[in-house]
């Protein structure tokens, strides 16, 4: 009778091999996980600056095109001023017409109303500035554009611009 018995199992080259393949794959993994998680926060400061920009053009865009156009529209100003003065100051409630907005500089962001809650860190500028010829039209102050710029705490800036006619 042999009394020989097949061994089986792993060297200890094997094993070392196995090692350093597993823990490159688990350093994979890992290091996607850990990516994915970071940037797990973006999508909410993204949608919350894109709301913020919201309501900043919808407060301006209801404003009148000029200080000399008349209530409704029509007919349309004439007597524009290009380019358009620094406002961004004083009581937002007085604010009649799209240039007063010229220059805003709000830190944290605020409404006429007052401050909005849930926007610690965030800043917002406000640019207005004729702009007729980026549309098309042969008058420059016909069309202005306003770009309100959101930077969320730790992050770049963010521009949203709109182009408002003199209608």
């Amino acid at each position: 009778m042999n009394s020989f018995r097949v061994q089986s199992g792993m060297t200890l080259v094997e094993m070392v091999i196995s090692i350093v393949l597993i823990s490159i794959a688990v350093t994979a993994v890992l290091s996607a996980f850990s990516t994915t998680m970071g940037r797990s926060s973006d999508s909410l400061w993204k949608n919350k600056s894109l709301k913020l920009a919201q309501l900043y053009l919808d407060e301006i865009l209801s404003k009148k095109y000029d200080s000399s156009t008349p209530l409704g529209g029509v007919p349309a100003s004439t007597t524009i001023t290009c380019p358009i003065p620094a406002g961004g100051g004083g009581n937002r409630a007085l604010y009649d017409n799209v240039d007063d907005y010229n220059g805003i500089n709000d830190s944290p962001p605020k409404l006429v109303s007052g401050a909005l809650a849930n926007y610690t860190g965030y800043s917002v500028q406000v640019s207005v500035a004729c702009a007729g010829n980026e549309v098309g039209i042969a008058d420059n102050s016909k069309a202005k554009r306003i770009t309100v710029s959101i930077t969320p705490p730790n992050q770049s800036p963010m521009p949203f611009s709109v182009y408002r006619g003199n209608y």
